[in-house]
């Protein structure tokens, strides 16, 4: 799936990156990073609501593409400078977290353990 698809599915606004033609096959979604940095693997997108540069820091440790943040939150701007030094797309969704994992699950994008 393609970030420009997820893009629509989600109705997500694109906060920074500008190469959605990257092609994604699986995401995680989860606001402990903790979690994500223990039981993820091969994932290349990360749903969140955990508004910190952690967040970005976490995708860059498991070379996520993108970072998708839920429930209306909006990074700020020192997240956005960090997510640009490291290349990763960071999207925003009004979605909550279930809702958006499940829109993209129903869409063809997989978890890990499904892949």
């Amino acid at each position: 799936m393609l970030l420009r698809e997820i893009v629509e599915i989600l109705n997500a606004d694109v906060v920074c990156g500008d190469n959605l033609d990257i092609d994604v096959q699986t995401a995680c979604g989860s606001d402990l990073m903790s979690d994500a940095l223990a039981f993820v693997k091969e994932q290349a997108v990360l749903l969140t609501g955990l508004l910190n540069p952690q967040s970005i820091r976490t995708a860059e440790m498991l070379d996520m593409r993108c970072v998708i943040f839920v429930r209306g939150k909006k990074p700020t701007d020192e997240m956005i400078a960090l997510a640009k030094d490291l290349d990763i797309v960071v999207l925003a969704t009004s979605f909550h977290m279930f809702t958006a994992c499940g829109r993209l699950y129903k869409a063809g994008l997989c978890g890990g353990e499904d892949s």
